[in-house]
């Protein structure tokens, strides 16, 4: 009966060791997949600091488009909105669904921007835009690196949240399934053309 007890005890102290490593597991997916996010908020906050001065370069040169800087400044406040609620809630699909669609509306603006300003020799020679326009080029970049960082630690993530036995304990404890980042509109797949 002893012996019983003991085999018990030892039984009952294994499956918590266990289930306290799932969990924490788990916690530190979670983690990785903020801490990703963290980096794809620094990167977008960064190009959306870019752009009101690449607006305002262009304004003087191309006073005839002004329709389309102010498409531009728009669909800028927009993905701030966007990322902002997205930040709040790393990985929850709604906020990822709205923050893809605003930075697709950006990109889109960007595009037209950067075909307006072809038409105009003297902005394309501005010293201040050719750098502007190099600091967006290296953000975007970066953005694309922090996107797929993201994505793999998503990914990571919620393997360890699906499979079992852990899915019985993500479940019991609110583990929420995280939304990859994925590129939803067909212009946002071509990379925005630079061309000073």
């Amino acid at each position: 009966m002893i012996v019983l007890i003991i085999v018990l005890i030892i039984l009952i102290v294994v499956v918590g060791i266990v289930l306290v490593g799932m969990y924490n597991g788990l916690v530190k997916q979670k983690n990785r997949v903020e801490g990703a996010w963290a980096q794809i908020d620094v990167q977008l906050k960064r190009r959306y600091d870019l752009i009101p001065n690449l607006v305002e370069t262009a304004k003087g040169y191309i006073r005839h488009e002004r329709e389309t800087l102010e498409a531009v400044v728009a669909a800028r406040n927009h993905a701030v909105t966007a990322e902002q609620a997205a930040a709040a809630r790393p990985g929850d699909p709604d906020a990822m669904r709205q923050l893809q669609s605003a930075e697709a509306g950006l990109t889109a603006g960007l595009g037209r921007l950067f075909a307006v300003a072809e038409a105009y020799p003297d902005l394309k020679a501005n010293q201040t835009m050719q750098t502007l326009m190099e600091e967006l080029t290296s953000t975007e970049n970066r953005v694309a690196f922090a996107r797929q960082a993201y994505n793999d630690g998503v990914t990571q993530y919620n393997t360890a949240r699906e499979t079992m036995p852990t899915a019985l304990l993500a479940g019991a404890f609110g583990f929420q399934e995280a939304h990859l980042w994925e590129i939803e509109a067909p212009q946002e797949r071509e990379a925005v053309k630079v061309s000073f």
